[in-house]
């Protein structure tokens, strides 16, 4: 078994031209599983952005930073699930196929979306409304933690060499755009239904939205052709934990370093930034929407110029820049926003948060794929993501009105500051991805 001191080598020994006909059917499949993507993580950050509506239906309490604290709570108990998603779906990926493993977190997205759109509130069903809320949001995040490692596998395969920056950018492209639909949607509500309306029962349309997209998602993913050979499939190492850590240890820890910094700053300037206006700033709540949406947009845009640089000056290089700008400019940017007034100076203040970002999500997917061999990568990908994201990820909101409630919102900024300089560590590190990769000896 290799290591990742024995990476296979890259010195054009294969040939990177492909045919038109080979071209298309790749870019179809980079579509395929993009789209489906795009509606996985609609349905899961449908629930970040309708919580400033739904937290008193579940936790009646009057202080609002209390509620929203008890459904950032929910929400990163969500993530508690994806170190067993990446665990389960990686084992299924590596041996039965990545499109199998698609199929199935996306039927589980479905149903938990479907539960969440049909729950009974406090005033109806007393404790069990907040627990079925909470079992709804497990589901989800089981689902959600084998997307992330099978969809970053299989685009990363299926992928044109040469072009993989630039292409694998599209798992993040369709990631971002289900959070600008879920903010788009939140928006269209709020001019198309009162506050009262919303929180009576307007917040339940975007989880039936999703659910109904998942059924779409599901016939397009059936269509996906499947990139692990039956061979690789077969080997007693496939999706095995075992292999994994007995064999690439280095490169699963390298992953987790990266990622506790990279999925925390991902989710303080994505899902959180429209409470930290609302709760923080005090700007208004269809005001932080628009700039929400806005940013967003613009950030999704980023994705595939970030990738194309990663093609061009390496992963490692990518990677380093993002720990050193993220190092210096976290703590700035967001205690500039803590007062912020100006909705047009906040949406270029999280631009300039989301542009570093974009340096690691761009290729997030595929510098995890180019670290592991194909009978454990899905594996090694799902699970050392999902471990990182359920700790670092899913708590920052938590830790964020955490911070706050305890009249020291500051100390939060150091923390996302503290972790920049954790990725920056361990990208010094890490190999050369550009001219050493897994995926360079594969077609």
């Amino acid at each position: 078994m290799a290591t990742q001191d024995n990476l296979p080598q890259d010195a054009s020994a294969h040939d990177n031209h492909y045919t038109p006909e080979e071209r298309r059917s790749r870019i179809f499949a980079i579509v395929g599983a993009s789209s489906g993507n795009l509606v996985e993580w609609f349905d899961f950050y449908v629930y970040a952005f309708t919580a400033l509506y739904f937290a008193k239906a579940f936790f009646p309490s009057g202080n609002p930073t209390t509620q929203l604290l008890n459904t950032a709570g929910v929400f990163a108990a969500g993530f508690l699930m994806r170190p067993i998603g990446g665990w389960m779906f990686g084992r299924i990926a590596d041996k039965q196929g990545r499109r199998t493993a698609m199929l199935i977190s996306v039927m589980m997205m479905c149903a938990g979306s479907l539960l969440i759109a049909c729950l009974p509130t406090y005033a109806t069903i007393g404790t069990a409304a907040p627990v079925l809320l909470l079992l709804a949001r497990l589901f989800q995040g089981l689902s959600v933690g084998g997307e992330y490692g099978t969809s970053a596998t299989y685009m990363s395969e299926v992928a044109m060499r040469g072009e993989r920056g630039f292409l694998a950018s599209f798992q993040y492209v369709t990631l971002i755009g289900g959070q600008l639909l879920a903010v788009l949607v939140i928006v269209i509500l709020q001019f198309a239904l009162d506050d009262a309306q919303l929180r009576a029962w307007g917040w339940r349309i975007p989880f039936v939205v999703g659910a109904i997209a998942a059924v779409i998602s599901l016939f397009l993913r059936r269509s996906l052709t499947e990139t692990a050979d039956a061979t690789t499939r077969q080997r007693k190492e496939a999706g095995s934990i075992l292999a994994l850590f007995r064999d690439h240890k280095r490169p699963f820890f390298t992953v987790l370093g990266f990622t506790a910094g990279g999925s925390l700053i991902f989710y303080t300037f994505t899902t959180y930034m429209q409470k930290y206006l609302v709760n923080t700033a005090g700007m208004n709540a269809k005001t932080a929407s628009g700039v929400m949406t806005a940013s967003l947009l613009v950030y999704m845009l980023m994705q595939p110029l970030f990738g194309a640089l990663s093609d061009r000056i390496g992963r490692r290089a990518n990677m380093l820049l993002f720990g050193a700008l993220g190092a210096l400019f976290t703590f700035p940017i967001l205690l500039a926003l803590k007062t912020v007034t100006s909705p047009v100076i906040a949406f270029m203040l999280i631009i300039a948060g989301q542009a570093i970002v974009s340096l690691y999500t761009s290729i997030s997917g595929l510098i995890k794929a180019e670290m592991f061999p194909p009978e454990v990568r899905a594996l090694g990908v799902g699970l050392s993501y999902a471990v990182a994201n359920a700790v670092f990820g899913g708590s920052a909101e938590y830790v964020a009105l955490w911070f706050k409630q305890a009249g020291s919102e500051n100390s939060f900024y150091w923390y996302v500051t503290a972790l920049m300089v954790l990725a920056f560590v361990v990208c010094l590190f890490m190999g050369d991805l550009k001219k050493k990769s897994y995926l360079n000896s594969e077609r």
